[in-house]
């Protein structure tokens, strides 16, 4: 028997040399970058890790913007309905002056509706210039989307400062004259409308639910690897393993993707590209936050313009005023805004201030129980003009360079709020609803506001023969934007 020694001659390899103090020198240090030792690089010194993410991009969550204005409610049906009350008070556009005496015109009418425009109203009558009023002395049907009323202006020289034939007016109804002893309708002639009661009609608006799919896989072997890497998400999930990782961030962006759909989402129209095949049913899309406002809002583009700061944004704000009025007139208003567009809005409010800002002592903060600090808690800061309370705050949407602030075309959304009261179909009956909210798709067997599983064989879950964990996310939602009338959506075109 015999002993074989494979080991090399001497105690030390060649290129190891022994030194009499403990000194990290090259000559007594093995290098391991080459395989006969001989390497250029000396791993006496090793490289100092940073376990630690750098948390380069601070807070990357942009979520939250729905939870501040709305609220989210389940649905059980395909579709949701909602009616909206029109205006109270008749009133007509583009109506054109006929005759060369101009004492009738022609107002557009509704398909299959009738002209609210009755016998004996006294309306007034305006081409932009000039105002006249006048009493409705005839109305009759002229075609199915027209109606000629004839009137009789209670100046003789009224009628020919309105213009000729042809000239385009506006009209409103502002109360009705008879004389003594009149019946409900006085016209000589019988191809007439007498005073019918004016029937109120509903306006009814519908939203379908969107179905968003996400997930992720990491494979057995993977959840088996420690790395090395701490980490830290904005959810909380800390730890070494790399691939809840990859899991928490995953469910992060899935939950900013639930709330950017309902800010961006857009329905699929008659000729729309969105299509599946392959036999799956068409998919619809459905109507954003964005969407709804560009439909059924107001747009102001430019808010500020190229003037100097806090020069030209009163004017512009005051224009928006105005157009408030015309609508619902809501006395409290939220404003989300790109960075650049808020500072606008300081500029302003601080020229007004005579250079210092007191944004935060003008408001009532109605909305935050009147308590100042409890709105900057939230991060707004208010402030009053005319009739109005206004609440700012940054929307980081619009700022974050991954998301609309890549593209810069948004500068802000106004928002009003409270609630508005609305007619349920399901229910049956008027209910209180967040002028913004989302609904989800639940019942009693299936919640699909934010649903999440596991299959695989990996991880706990034993659903298939794949040597992985698969993470599933699914939710089913839609957002309902009523009175989008009260809404404004800036805009940048510069």
């Amino acid at each position: 028997m015999s002993f074989q020694n494979n080991a090399p001659s001497g105690a030390f390899p060649p290129s190891l040399l022994p030194h009499q103090t403990q000194m990290t020198l090259a000559s007594n240090y093995l290098s391991f970058d080459s395989a006969t030792g001989g390497g250029t690089f000396a791993q006496q010194y090793l490289p100092e890790l940073y376990e630690a993410e750098v948390e380069r991009y601070g807070n990357r969550t942009l979520g939250g913007f729905l939870r501040m204005v709305g609220a989210e409610m389940p649905m059980t049906s395909d579709q949701v309905i909602w009616s909206e009350q029109n205006r109270l008070h008749v009133s007509y556009e583009d109506c054109i002056l006929i005759g060369a005496a101009a004492v009738s015109m022609t107002v557009p009418v509704e398909t299959g509706k009738t002209c609210a425009i009755k016998i004996g109203n006294t309306i007034v009558i305006s081409n932009g210039l000039t105002t006249v009023k006048a009493r409705v002395s005839n109305v009759v049907v002229a075609t199915a989307t027209t109606a000629t009323v004839t009137f009789q202006t209670y100046q003789v020289a009224s009628a020919a400062a309105l213009g000729g034939n042809g000239t385009l007016v506006k009209t409103f109804v502002y109360g009705s004259e008879f004389a003594k002893g009149s019946g409900g309708a006085d016209s000589a002639t019988s191809n007439y409308q007498n005073m019918d009661s004016i029937e109120p009609t509903l306006t009814e608006f519908s939203n379908k639910p969107i179905i968003l799919r996400d997930k992720f896989q990491v494979s057995g072997s993977d959840t088996a690897q420690i790395g090395w890497v701490e980490v830290a998400t904005e959810d909380g999930t800390s730890g070494y393993l790399w691939y809840l990782k990859s899991e928490s961030e995953t469910r992060l962006r899935f939950e900013d993707y639930l709330e950017m759909s309902m800010v961006e989402a857009e329905l699929n129209g008659a000729a729309g590209l969105v299509n599946p095949g392959n036999g799956v049913q068409a998919n619809n899309g459905s109507e954003g936050l964005f969407a709804a406002i560009e439909a059924r809002g107001n747009i102001y583009n430019d808010f500020a313009g190229a003037a100097a700061p806090g020069a030209g944004a009163l004017g512009d704000f005051d224009t928006i005023l105005k157009q408030l009025d015309t609508q619902g007139a809501i006395e409290e208003n939220m404003l989300f805004l790109s960075r650049a567009t808020a500072l606008d809005f300081d500029d302003m409010i601080a020229a007004q201030a005579g250079g210092g800002y007191a944004s935060t002592q003008a408001a009532s903060y109605g909305l935050f129980d009147n308590e100042a600090e409890m709105a900057m808690n939230f991060g707004f800061s208010g402030f009053r003009r005319g009739s109005y309370d206004f609440y700012k705050t940054d929307w980081k949407y619009l700022n974050d360079f991954s998301t609309r602030g890549l593209i810069g075309d948004i500068d802000g959304v106004m928002i009003p709020a409270g609630t508005s009261t609305v007619y349920d179909q399901s229910l049956g009956s008027n209910i209180r609803r967040p002028f913004l909210h989302v609904r989800y798709r639940a019942s009693e067997a299936d919640d699909r506001r934010m649903k999440s599983w596991v299959t695989g064989s990996v991880g706990g879950a034993y659903t298939s023969d794949l040597d992985a964990m698969t993470v599933n996310f699914l939710s089913e939602r839609c957002l309902v934007t009523q009175a989008a009338n009260n809404f404004v959506l800036f805009k940048s075109t510069i």
